[in-house]
Parts: C-alpha cells; sequence; structure tokens
C-alpha cells in the first residue's frame, strides 16, 4: 500500500481540474496579448478565471495578480511595500516561510530596512502585546506573518493582526498559501493589503498562483517587459494554469465544510492513535481546530538512536511523510521552524499533512508502519 500524507508540500492534482485544463491546452494557444479571435479567446479565459476567483474571496478582479506561485507572490508584496510604499521596518517572525524570511533578508541587504523578529512561544503564536508595542513606534512598517505555518499548523488571528496594523497605519501582508482553498475568505470584512496563493496546495497545477493586493496602494510592476496582468507583471500568462487554479478554487469553496470536517477528523483520530501507541508522544504547534491548520499534525515522536533514518525507513514502507518544509528538505540543516520555537532537537519529528483525498485506511496503515519501526528500534 502506498500513503501520500505530505500533502502541506504538495496535493495531487484532481481529475476535475485536469479535465478543465486539457481543452485549453489543445485548443486555446493563442497569445492573450494578441488581438485576434485566437488571442481573444485566451485572455477571455483568464479574465472569466480571474474574475470567479475575485467573486470567492468578495474583491475586485482587478486586485488579482496572476503569477508562478506563493514564493512569487510574496516576494511581489514585500518588494512592493519597500519599494514604493516607503516601508522602513519588516516586522515578521523566526518561523515564516523562506519566501519571506529569505526575502526579508536579502531586501535588510540591499534597502537597509530594518526586520524585527516578534518573540513566539512554544506553540508558535507570536506576541500581539509586543507587535502593538512595536507599531506604537511611528515606523513606517510591514507586518509579514504567514496564516497558518507550514511545518506546525499553528493560526494567526488574522482579524486581530489586521486591527491593529490599521491602528497604526501599518502594511499587512500575510502568506495565505497553505490556508487558501481551506478556509473562507471575505475581503470586504479582511482589512488587508497583501495576500497569497499557490494553486498546488489545494489540487490544483503547480507554476501559478496569484498575489491579491488592495487597491486602495497603487503598485508597480516587479517583472518588467510587458503590459500583462494590468501591466504589474510582464510576460505571457500561463493560460492552462490559471484555468485550472480557477477551478481547484472552485472545487475547494463548493465543499470546503465537508472537506474540513473530514480532514480534521483524520488528523483527531491519528492524534488520539498515536497517544495511545506512544507514552512518550508530542505535538509542535497547536492542535485544536480553532488554533491550528486542521490539515497539517506536527509530531514529535520518542527519541530514537537512528532518528536520521525514521522518514526514509517509512517511505521503504509505502509512507510518504516530511520532516519539515518541502523547500529546504534537501538541506542539511535541521528545521528553521522548530528551531524557532524551541522544540527539542534530539526528538525525532514528521509532519503529516492531509487532503480531501486522504482515507482512515490509509491513516491506520501509516500508523501500523510507525509503530513496526519502533518495535524493531529502526
Amino acid at each position: 500500500m502506498n500513503v501520500y500524507l505530505d500533502n502541506a508540500a504538495t496535493t495531487p492534482v484532481a481529475p476535475e481540474v485536469v479535465e478543465a485544463m486539457i481543452p485549453v491546452l489543445y485548443q486555446h494557444f493563442g497569445n492573450p496579448s494578441s488581438t485576434h479571435a485566437y488571442g481573444r479567446q485566451a485572455k477571455a479565459l483568464i479574465e472569466n478565471s480571474r474574475r470567479q476567483i475575485a467573486q470567492q474571496l468578495h474583491c475586485s478582479p482587478a486586485e488579482i495578480i496572476f503569477t508562478s506561485g506563493g514564493t512569487e507572490a510574496d516576494n511581489m508584496a514585500i518588494h512592493t511595500a519597500i519599494t514604493q510604499f516607503g516601508v522602513k521596518r519588516i516586522i515578521t517572525s523566526s518561523i515564516e516561510h523562506h519566501a519571506v524570511g529569505h526575502t526579508a533578508e536579502a531586501f535588510k541587504a540591499l534597502y537597509g530596512v530594518e526586520v524585527y523578529y516578534l518573540n513566539l512561544d512554544s506553540k508558535g503564536n507570536v506576541d500581539l502585546s509586543e507587535l502593538e508595542e512595536k507599531l506604537n513606534e511611528e515606523i513606517p512598517t510591514l507586518v509579514s506573518l504567514m496564516h497558518a505555518n507550514n511545518e506546525i499548523a499553528t493560526l494567526l488571528p488574522l482579524q486581530l493582526v489586521s486591527k491593529l496594523c490599521r491602528k497604526y497605519g501599518a502594511y499587512f501582508h500575510s502568506d495565505t498559501v497553505q490556508t487558501m482553498g481551506h478556509y473562507n475568505f471575505d475581503l470586504t470584512e479582511l482589512d488587508i493589503d497583501f495576500i497569497t496563493c499557490a494553486a498546488h496546495k489545494f489540487h490544483g497545477p503547480k507554476g501559478i498562483g496569484f498575489l491579491y493586493a488592495n487597491k486602495i496602494n497603487r503598485s508597480n510592476p516587479l517583472i518588467h517587459g510587458g503590459s500583462q496582468e494590468r501591466g504589474l507583471r510582464g510576460g505571457t500568462e500561463n493560460i492552462a494554469g490559471i484555468v485550472g487554479l480557477c477551478k481547484a478554487m472552485e472545487l475547494a469553496y463548493d465543499a470546503l465544510e465537508d472537506h474540513q470536517q473530514h480532514v480534521w477528523a483524520l488528523k483527531s483520530y491519528m492524534i488520539d492513535k498515536l497517544t495511545d501507541i506512544f507514552s512518550d508522544i508530542a505535538f509542535h504547534g497547536e492542535t485544536s481546530f480553532e488554533k491550528a491548520l486542521y490539515t497539517v499534525l506536527n509530531v514529535s515522536l520518542p527519541p530514537t538512536s537512528k532518528a536520521g533514518l525514521l522518514l526514509f525507513t517509512l517511505d521503504l514502507k509505502g509512507v510518504a511523510v516530511s520532516g519539515g518544509s518541502a523547500c529546504t528538505s534537501g538541506a542539511a540543516k535541521g528545521s528553521h521552524v522548530l528551531e524557532g520555537i524551541g522544540a527539542d532537537a534530539s526528538r525525532p519529528n514528521a509532519r503529516f499533512s492531509f487532503s480531501r483525498y486522504t482515507t482512515k485506511a490509509e491513516i491506520d496503515y501509516a500508523l501500523q508502519q510507525l509503530e513496526e519501526v519502533y518495535q524493531k528500534n529502526l
């Protein structure tokens, strides 16, 4: 049996998404910037998709900028705030995705902006009182904090942070890559400057995403060379990818509550079973439905002399899980997220992440293989 439990890294593409993309690849090959019928047909697909996505988020279609994914969208948001909005300081945390963390440090070196890291508790929650104290210093600031941590699942109270930012005149960007398609966003109620999306996190294709950029802010392009995306991102659009992204969002939001209940039940079941199997076990980050991303469970497993072989051994048994972010899985250094919350580095950890396609039988098989690995002491 093969079991895929690394959906926080990427999800399998939904069959309905593939079906929506195939006709585009075959039939709609025109350049969307061309004025003839082929180009107009391609352009219509892009703009119809943009409009449908905007309807899901309750925003204007003009506020959706298609990108190559979440990393580019995060870069675009931070670059815009620093180079165009006069931001002199970025307030963030040490456990952000590298698309934010590395970008902030790069712009610190390039433009001399200050990067301030908020204190965290052992679950990865930011100190909101510290945030308010720093915002009160009246330095032009961008707050960049992710909605849900991709490794430990802890959720940020978006509305509270948004209100703090508006109270003190700060810009607010949130990396919502892990939560887009998994939670509702009503951008008439959430007052935020930037949020991001990567389609492959909710059963869409790779290489496509978007940046939501609040229309109250005027932006200049990050990528020059064409007038695409209302002049904000040069380059011929990924038409099939955009159509696939749109279809994936439609599927996600058509049955969102069912999806949430299904996945949360699996996560809760796995927590209970792991607690039964191992007396010495803990969980990184928050674990309740209210405070944690329901698709991710990060487990601190009992110590073993062969911890480094754990994920490899599970892989040999057909169980795909992660030890951290897929973007750094090839690196020798351990997880910066676990380091940031002061987790015990001597214990092996595994991130199990679930999707709408995950079944209870797959959870049972993964648990069985994990238990056998420990019985044999690797």
